[in-house]
């Protein structure tokens, strides 16, 4: 497998929404029913042009074909797309907070095949360039296995609103960068 990485373009949107979606359903079915996603899917999960903007997010492609995304950020918000209305913009202190990393999907036939792996490293690696020696996320029940066996631990799992009723878990984990 070839894979590549290169920064997502605001022309890339359609794309990384597409293959947001995909892979929400496709990878998240042993994890959170399909109404869980379905309301995942409009707020929690889904691109965030911000880290777009600020050429973090990037773009995994085997051959020319979106195999996967993700990023980091050196700003406050921890998880959620465009439409989650509770995002902080804030930037961080690289000396005394943790970097994020974010959005992280997969296109599911590409499943445990490194495509996470490597968007981790990559992620990982401007962060550190960036000053920052710790990094935090927010995963998805699937997206624990992956982080887990790249050196995160996981706090108790948290409770989402997605509203009418419904909740989604996910697991704050965090790493030391060396």
């Amino acid at each position: 497998m070839s894979i590549t990485l290169r920064r997502a373009l605001r022309a890339d949107i359609p794309l990384l929404a597409a293959l947001i979606e995909r892979s929400a359903h496709g990878l998240s079915a042993d994890d959170y029913t399909r109404s869980q996603v379905a309301g995942a899917l409009r707020g929690a999960f889904g691109v965030d042009t911000q880290l777009v903007d600020d050429g973090t997010y990037f773009m995994a492609e085997e051959d020319g074909v979106l195999a996967g995304c993700g990023g980091w950020s050196f700003r406050a918000t921890l998880f959620g797309g465009d439409a989650r209305t509770d995002r902080d913009a804030s930037m961080l202190d690289p000396r005394t907070q943790a970097a994020k990393i974010r959005a992280f999907f997969v296109e599911p036939a590409k499943a445990r095949r490194g495509v996470g792996t490597l968007l981790l490293d990559r992620c990982e690696a401007e962060a550190r360039e960036r000053g920052f020696s710790r990094v935090e996320l927010m995963a998805t029940l699937p997206g624990v296995r992956l982080y887990a066996a790249r050196g995160y631990v996981g706090t108790q799992h948290v409770s989402y609103d997605l509203g009418n009723g419904e909740h989604i878990d996910f697991v704050p984990m965090s790493k030391e960068l060396r």
